[in-house]
């Protein structure tokens, strides 16, 4: 079997359809992997990967129909076998709701044409000494390390019957450290573009602290604590708000955010604090595709848009809803911008908040600090109550002090209502929210203070 370039495999793909217009997409993907465990690395390997995606679209009626099938390693010979099943799922297709022109717009640079990026084993050429020193510290205090390091990279090719032709090649990281000794269990996790920006002996050293804290055990009674969440916490809370933030579903009347009586809640104060949710292509280290690459139609996108620019958006300012994630289609239904979904998430409090994690602690009179959460479930849509469990770690404050550790809870809140009983929020920084690792790496959060966190029931998790 014979491989084309991406680039090549997408210029045979439209030059064979035969349907009204076309969407091909090449994804070209590499990578590296380290996993190790007791003090020990266990595995490390580099895979490649490509996948090839054609949506045809077929005039019907007074709309137009789509056909959308992907297939992963396509070979030469087998492009056109993939074009024509395209085509067929579009002939026996219902005209598309979401139809709309397609994008023509120049590709941003001259990078077309250039071999797609590839990530291998040498990106952890730094990282990989740090951890070993790390290995040799925990087993020398009776700690032992836990976890694993990713990185990929994947070229994306979008073209199009109407030329267009973009390229964006994206790099993911992410490294997750689970920390046991003396009974306990610590995590630390973190994303990044490339591991230089890693510190090593930083997150082991937050890890060997927690399990410190954890030398004395305290049992607490399920009920609402005064509780620090930190920039992890919030992640996994702040990407589910965003995931539900869809525009069609809230003017449908489906989620927390449609207006009693029809429409959306867009323009309404939702915190108490000037708070700020955005996302930007271009963010410093949270850098992602600077147009929508779109590989099936739902309510939340749409493959007509494929190619459509983005850009710098505010979904809370100042603590109001400033907008949902919008396809050209439902911007038309709703009425309001089109603030397409990027694949980046930033959460920051009132202009100048500085305060730590560390900060906020030694500022608790009693209450309660997390290391994150996990299991997170939805339990209604209409409110955006979730629930979930504790995990590796929580700890009672008191008098600005980390006394002990104390048992898990499960916790039900609304990331929604949440935002309207903070009372304090810090300093942004990059982090790694751990429930949604898999799906969203790209993040910065703020730790949060909540006077009234709702811990519902205790939890034999561990």
């Amino acid at each position: 079997m014979s491989i084309l370039r991406p680039q090549e495999a997408v210029e045979r793909a439209l030059a064979l359809s035969r349907a009204d217009d076309c969407i091909v997409i090449a994804d070209e993907s590499s990578t590296a992997n380290l996993r190790w465990a007791g003090n020990t690395l266990t595995t490390n390997g580099v895979t490649r990967s490509n996948r090839l995606t054609v949506i045809a679209l077929r005039e019907a009626g007074n709309g137009v129909a789509t056909g959308v099938v992907s297939r992963a390693a396509v070979g030469a010979e087998a492009i056109e076998d993939l074009v024509r099943a395209a085509e067929k799922v579009a002939g026996d297709g219902e005209p598309a709701e979401d139809a709309a022109p397609l994008i023509t717009r120049d590709a941003a640079d001259g990078t077309w044409d250039d071999e797609p990026a590839e990530t291998g084993i040498g990106i952890f050429a730094d990282f990989a000494p740090a951890l070993g020193e790390a290995f040799a510290a925990a087993e020398g205090a009776g700690r032992t390390l836990y976890g694993f390091a990713n990185h990929g990279l994947t070229s994306t090719f979008v073209g199009t019957s109407a030329g267009l032709r973009l390229r964006h090649d994206q790099p993911t990281g992410l490294l997750e450290i689970n920390a046991k000794g003396g009974g306990s269990s610590a995590w630390a996790g973190v994303g990044t573009r490339d591991f230089s920006d890693v510190d090593v002996p930083g997150l082991t050293g937050d890890l060997a602290r927690r399990l410190d804290w954890g030398r004395r055990r305290v049992d607490l009674p399920a009920g609402r604590y005064e509780t620090i969440l930190p920039p992890s916490a919030v992640a996994d809370l702040m990407i589910y708000l965003y995931w539900s933030a869809g525009a069609q579903d809230a003017h449908d009347g489906r989620t927390v955010f449609s207006a009693p009586g029809g429409g959306t809640r867009v323009g309404e104060r939702l915190a108490n604090l000037p708070v700020r949710l955005s996302s930007d292509p271009g963010a410093a280290g949270l850098e992602c595709a600077p147009f929508v690459v779109a590989h099936a139609s739902s309510r939340d996108s749409s493959v007509f848009d494929n190619g459509l620019e983005l850009g710098a958006t505010d979904w809370i300012a100042d603590g109001t809803l400033s907008a949902l994630t919008q396809t050209r289609r439902s911007a038309g239904v709703t009425g309001l911008p089109l603030t397409p979904a990027v694949d980046n998430l930033v959460f920051a409090g009132p202009e100048g908040s500085s305060a730590s994690l560390e900060d906020m602690v030694a500022r608790t009179e009693r209450g309660l600090l997390l290391t994150c959460l996990w299991y997170i479930r939805e339990v209604d849509p209409q409110s955006l109550l979730l629930t979930g469990l504790t995990r590796d770690g929580v700890y009672l404050v008191e008098n600005g002090e980390v006394v002990g550790e104390v048992n898990n809870f499960r916790f039900n809140e609304s990331p929604v209502d949440l935002l309207s009983r903070l009372s304090e929020v810090g300093a942004t920084r990059p982090t790694l929210p751990r429930e949604w690792s898999d799906y969203f790496t790209r993040a910065a959060m703020a730790p949060v203070r909540v006077p009234d966190f709702n811990m519902s029931t205790v939890s034999q998790a561990s």
